[in-house]
C-alpha cells in the first residue's frame, strides 16, 4: 500500500481520537521550536492530556507510523526536511499542577503534566512559598523535557528536587519511577536509554519565605537576561559543559565569538549559545555547530557534545 494511502487512513483513525480543530497537516515545526526553523510534520498533534498521548502513541505504533513527542521545542533542531509521520505536541497539555502537604507540614509534594512549562510551576510553587525551583524558573522548556535532560541552572538541577515521574513505558504501560530509578546524570537520565515518554512529575519542595523566594527568582532571571543573547531565537546553551571545562570558554578561546553561517551565528554576548539572527536555517545551525565543534578540537584537544536534540539529521 502507498505511503500516502496508509497515512490517510492513520489520520482518519487520529480524528477518531482527537477533535478536528487540535489536528494540523503540513504544520511547521518552526512554530514549534525556540530556534524558529525546522520544516514541517507530515500530521501534528496538540494533546491535552496523559490519556491522549497513550492512545496516540499507542496508534502509531500498531499503524507502524514514526513518531516523535515535542515538549516546549526550547532545546530541540529540527531538519529544514521537517519529520515524515506524526509529531505530538504538548504545548496545550493542560499542567495539572496539584500541591500536597506531608505530614512533616513544611514539606509538600508539588507535581505537574510533562506539558506544564517550568516557568509556570517555579511561579506556582513560589506563589505558594514554596522553594527549590527557583534556578528553573527562567529555563524555557518543560517538565516533561526536564526530567528528560535533567534540566539545570545556577547550582540547580531537576535531581535535586524531583521525587518521581510516571512514564510511558515501550509497552505502553505507565511506570512511575523513583528518583534513584530515573539514574539521573549531567542533563541525561534513564528515559533516553529506555525511550520512555515522560507523562508528569511530582517534586519534593520545601515551605520558605515568599518575598524571598520571588526575590530569588528575579534575581537569577535579571542576570540570564544581563549575559545570554534573550533577544535571539535560540535553543538556550547549544554545548555540553565539559568536565571542569566550560564551552562557551574554548569557544571564545578558539576565536570564534561571531563565526556565522549565513543567518546562524555563535553569539557576542555568551559564545556557548548559538542564535538565529532572523532568517537561519537549520542547515545553516546544524553546519555552523559542527564547525565549532571542529575548531575547538582543534585548539583544545576538546570534543564539544550539543546539549540540544537533533531531529532529523545524521548522527
Amino acid at each position: 500500500m502507498e505511503r500516502v494511502t496508509v497515512l490517510e487512513k492513520f489520520i482518519g483513525k487520529i480524528r477518531e481520537l482527537i477533535p478536528e480543530s487540535r489536528i494540523f497537516l503540513d504544520a511547521s515545526l518552526s512554530e514549534y521550536t525556540s530556534f524558529k526553523t525546522g520544516g514541517p510534520a507530515e500530521c501534528l498533534v496538540r494533546v491535552k492530556d496523559a490519556d491522549e498521548i497513550k492512545n496516540l502513541v499507542s496508534l502509531a505504533k500498531n499503524e507502524d507510523i514514526p513518531f516523535y513527542i515535542l515538549g516546549n521545542g526550547t532545546n530541540m533542531l529540527i531538519s529544514d526536511d521537517g519529520f515524515k509521520g506524526l509529531v505530538i505536541s504538548l504545548k496545550e497539555m493542560d499542567p495539572n499542577i496539584n500541591i500536597f502537604a506531608l505530614k512533616d507540614g513544611d514539606t509538600y509534594s508539588v507535581s505537574a503534566s510533562a506539558g506544564c512549562t517550568l516557568a509556570r510551576l517555579s511561579s506556582e510553587a513560589a506563589s505558594n512559598s514554596l522553594q527549590g525551583l527557583e534556578f528553573a524558573a527562567g529555563i524555557p522548556g518543560s517538565v516533561g523535557g526536564a526530567v528528560v535532560m535533567n534540566a539545570g541552572a545556577y547550582g540547580g538541577e531537576i535531581k535535586d528536587v524531583l521525587e518521581f515521574a510516571d512514564v510511558l513505558d515501550t509497552n505502553g504501560d505507565i511506570l512511575r519511577l523513583s528518583n534513584e530509578e530515573l539514574k539521573f546524570a549531567y542533563r541525561s537520565s534513564i528515559i533516553q536509554e529506555k525511550q520512555y515518554i515522560v507523562l508528569a512529575a511530582s517534586f519534593i519542595l520545601k515551605k520558605g519565605d515568599e518575598k524571598a523566594i520571588k526575590a530569588e527568582i528575579k534575581e537569577l532571571n535579571e542576570r540570564r537576561r544581563e549575559k545570554q543573547p534573550l533577544e535571539y531565537a535560540s535553543a538556550g546553551s547549544t554545548f555540553k559543559r565539559p568536565e571542569g571545562l566550560f564551552a562557551g570558554k574554548l569557544i571564545e578561546d578558539a576565536g570564534l565569538k561571531g563565526l556565522s553561517v549565513g543567518d546562524a551565528a555563535v553569539s557576542e554576548k555568551h559564545c556557548g549559545f548559538v542564535i538565529n539572527k532572523g532568517k537561519a536555517t537549520s542547515a545553516d545551525i546544524y553546519e555552523l555547530i559542527s564547525e565549532v565543534i571542529e575548531k575547538v578540537y582543534e585548539k583544545s584537544g576538546v570534543v564539544l557534545e550539543p546539549e540540544i536534540k537533533l531531529l532529523g539529521f545524521e548522527e
